[in-house]
């Protein structure tokens, strides 16, 4: 991590950045009266490995007496369509956390999650990669936060077969949609004591759609004069990605390449089984796995219930935060470190043998 603690943007309040005293104790944000009131959180189990991970999640939210509460909802991958009452309670509740919904493969077939991101406006897509101290990797020091457009690009699913055998998909870009997402990168990084914003594009080529993404960062990045600002070429950057990853801080990206950038960057960090992420907008957020979204594990990781909860137990941390819950964040994060780094307790991912039980009770062994 870096040294910083996972959040997510606006969602971070500079007050919650806490300064260590003697006593051990720490100093954080004056909570508002009835700050502390348990809050409810949407909860979609999802497909796969979803059911598994979402009930670590409960049992370590229940295990903390985290005030939250779960209104918990049956979707899969194979509906056609968000189900009108799923919407409307993450709508009342603000808050959703979600296990991963199976994305068929063609077929003509929409994805949930790209539905449930366009039906509440979540132009965001966070997703933190860094190195997990006691989890070897091939490189070091890597803290990405991957910001990503959520909307349209390549994922506005205008698609038509012209004449057969012919098919026009046409790749969406608008200032608008550009210039909100630099500036939540901007403002993300500003928040977060972040050093520099990394704009990923191929306006080499997409001269109009990727330029027009570019220009808008560009007018961005100068209202923020403490940021560093760079650019890069996507295939550069995936070049640059796996052999000096420590030299990017914070990425903004379109859609379709924000996608193979965290995911890639999930990979260097130690695997997309601990990188946790969130879809948020103005009104609403979305906290699943960062990467691998549309992986929902394979049946045979099912039925051995050995499935990796890292991710979605840091995606909760997240929300915590979110939700303005810090103390509660900050020892969940802080169980799941010292898990990770003693390494008795790790599922097959990560190069041992536990199930996904036996590293929840670790987790909930390590909670302050």
């Amino acid at each position: 991590m870096g040294g910083r603690s996972i959040a997510a943007g606006s969602m971070t309040l500079k007050g919650m950045v806490k300064h260590a005293i003697g006593s051990g104790r720490s100093v954080t944000y004056m909570p508002r009266p009835g700050d502390g009131a348990p809050r409810g959180v949407t909860l979609i189990p999802g497909d796969g490995i979803g059911p598994l991970v979402t009930r670590a999640v409960e049992q370590v939210m229940e295990a903390m007496h985290a005030p939250v509460y779960f209104e918990r909802y049956e979707v899969h991958g194979d509906m056609k369509r968000v189900p009108e009452e799923v919407l409307e309670s993450i709508r009342k509740n603000k808050v959703c956390l979600k296990g991963g919904l199976k994305t068929p493969v063609g077929g003509g077939v929409s994805s949930l999650n790209v539905q449930l991101r366009k039906e509440l406006d979540l132009y965001a897509s966070l997703v933190n990669c860094f190195n997990l101290p006691g989890l070897p990797t091939r490189h070091h020091n890597v803290d990405i936060v991957v910001i990503r457009e959520n909307t349209e690009g390549e994922y506005s699913g205008l698609e038509h077969e012209v004449v057969p055998g012919v098919v026009e998909s046409l790749k969406v870009m608008t200032k608008f949609c550009s210039e909100r997402i630099a500036k939540y990168a901007f403002e993300y990084a500003y928040l977060n004591n972040r050093k520099t914003v990394t704009a990923v594009h191929k306006a080499n080529i997409m001269k109009l759609a990727d330029g027009l993404f570019l220009e808008s960062c560009r007018q961005v990045a100068t209202k923020y004069p403490s940021i560093k600002y760079n650019e890069i070429i996507v295939d550069n950057c995936c070049m640059q990605l796996v052999s000096k990853p420590e030299r990017f801080d914070v990425m903004v990206t379109p859609n379709l390449y924000g996608n193979l950038v965290a995911n890639t960057a999930a990979g260097i960090a130690g695997g997309t089984g601990v990188m946790p992420g969130g879809n948020v907008g103005g009104d609403h957020a979305v906290f699943e796995q960062g990467a691998s979204a549309g992986n929902v594990g394979n049946e045979k990781l099912v039925e051995q219930k050995e499935a990796n909860p890292v991710a979605l137990l840091l995606s909760s941390a997240m929300m915590l935060r979110h939700l303005r819950f810090p103390s509660f964040a900050d020892r969940l994060e802080t169980a799941v470190k010292r898990v990770i780094s003693e390494g008795k307790y790790m599922t097959k991912d990560l190069g041992g043998v536990s199930t996904t039980q036996e590293v929840v009770h670790a987790v909930i062994a390590n909670l302050d």
